[in-house]
């Protein structure tokens, strides 16, 4: 069987040797600045070699404490053993045969896992599960597929999804998503039917029912109520008390589906498996992507099997649901409740409140606000306003000094790390802001 020893033995605390970026990846970025698409965000020059845990080296030898996870998608860490075993013996029977046309054992049961722990209503019959699921790529073609399938199953066309939501950049994802306006500019017309609203507030349901419901858009045409359980690029926004409640009422009332988008803050971020979980609320569809495979390529639709009755090649993909995935997806979940889950739980109690501590020495710095591993700060101005600036220089200099960070919103910093990180490295990587704030 092909073995690959893992043996990195990176330092658990950031090592900076070179001035940054250093001399080989300064090469690697003006080869790439050559040859690769414009559209890439990159908000600083770091050039990746390997990674272990919370920590990643770059072509250099430089160091650096991870607080992206490469953007909430490492949830095991970078190159957890248990899920590099996996992706190797699996990769070495079978790299890929198309869940669309074939089967194999690990889409199967990956389908299974998933499908048991969805928060959905429980079947009545011991052999049945509450969920079927359909495999992706990635979230964007999560919401892409539930798109698809609400529009299918309810034979409605109009959608409601909010303002300062992201569900991805191709052409349905991007009509639901309301984040930046670089991101839908010069592209139109986009997918029709789409209305948004604001976000996390019973006003805005409240503008939903009594003025859009009333006069523009009819409920009974209304397919579906798109919703993050917290908001993720809009900038980890947790919703007011009541509001995913209430908007589960309002889809009960008028036959609207709820699909609840949690690709970056599910599989374990906030310490339940689906952030919803926490409100208690049974969605109807949900879409999933980024940590629900530590890195590989994977995405997944989870519907409640009355609804996914469309027929065979009415939706499919190529790559979605690919075995080697699937093994490390399986890995992943089966890390995530043996104690990462319980980790992410501590490990965001013990960030919380050291971002308070924090706030209070630096009233620039906001209370923090999110759930488990999945949590934010706003900068602001002296005057108490949001201070983008201010939050563009703190993660700049935060690279410098071998911290990884990585904005949302409008001012805010995310802290959305690997959920095996401990409290030595949550309090180095507030020691480094707490520096950088004092210079």
């Amino acid at each position: 069987m092909l073995s690959i020893p893992i043996n990195l033995n990176l330092p658990r605390i950031p090592r900076i040797v070179t001035s940054l970026p250093g001399p080989r990846a300064q090469a690697i970025v003006q080869r790439d600045r050559a040859v690769t698409s414009p559209s890439y965000t990159r908000d600083y020059p770091l050039v990746v070699s390997r990674g272990q845990g919370c920590m990643v080296e770059d072509v250099d030898g430089n160091v650096f404490l991870d607080m992206t996870a490469g953007i909430a998608v490492t949830a095991t860490g970078h190159a957890h053993p248990e899920v590099v075993k996996a992706i190797q013996e699996q990769s070495a029977r079978l790299l890929h045969m198309s869940g669309t046309d074939f089967y194999y054992e690990p889409m199967v049961e990956l389908a299974e896992q998933l499908a048991i722990r969805a928060p959905f209503p429980q079947p009545h019959s011991d052999t049945a599960f509450p969920a079927k699921v359909f495999f992706t790529n990635s979230g964007a073609e999560s919401n892409e597929g539930a798109i698809k399938l609400a529009r299918y199953y309810t034979k409605r066309s109009l959608i409601v999804a909010f303002l300062g939501a992201f569900h991805g950049r191709t052409y349905g994802a991007m009509s639901l998503t309301g984040s930046k306006a670089v991101q839908r500019a010069n592209f139109g017309p986009l997918v029709p039917g789409v209305t948004h609203i604001p976000y996390g507030t019973h006003a805005s349901l409240d503008y939903l029912e009594q003025q859009l419901f009333t006069t523009i858009l009819p409920p009974q045409e209304v397919a579906a109520i798109v919703v993050e359980p917290i908001q993720g690029e809009g900038g980890y926004i947790v919703p007011e008390d009541g509001f995913l409640q209430r908007i589960r009422e309002i889809c009960d009332r008028h036959g609207i589906l709820m699909v609840v988008d949690e690709v970056q803050a599910g599989m374990g971020r906030t310490g339940r498996l689906f952030a919803i979980e926490h409100w208690g609320v049974m969605p109807d569809i949900i879409t999933t992507a980024k940590g629900i495979a530590s890195g590989m390529p994977l995405g997944a639709i989870l519907a409640r099997p009355e609804l996914m009755t469309w027929p065979p090649g009415s939706h499919a993909t190529t790559f979605g649901g690919n075995p080697v995935a699937c093994a490390a997806g399986i890995a992943t979940l089966r890390l995530l409740e043996s104690g990462l889950m319980t980790n992410a739980t501590q490990m965001g109690e013990l960030l919380q409140a050291s971002l308070t501590q924090l706030h209070q020495r630096f009233p620039r710095i906001s209370l923090p606000r999110g759930k488990g591993l999945m949590v934010a700060v706003d900068l602001l101005d002296e005057q108490g306003n949001l201070d983008y600036k201010l939050r563009d220089r703190i993660i700049q200099e935060a690279f410098l000094r071998g911290l990884l960070l990585l904005g949302c919103g409008k001012a805010a910093i995310r802290f959305c790390p690997p959920l095996v990180i401990d409290s030595d490295q949550i309090q180095i990587a507030l020691q480094i802001i707490s520096e950088i704030l004092s210079s």
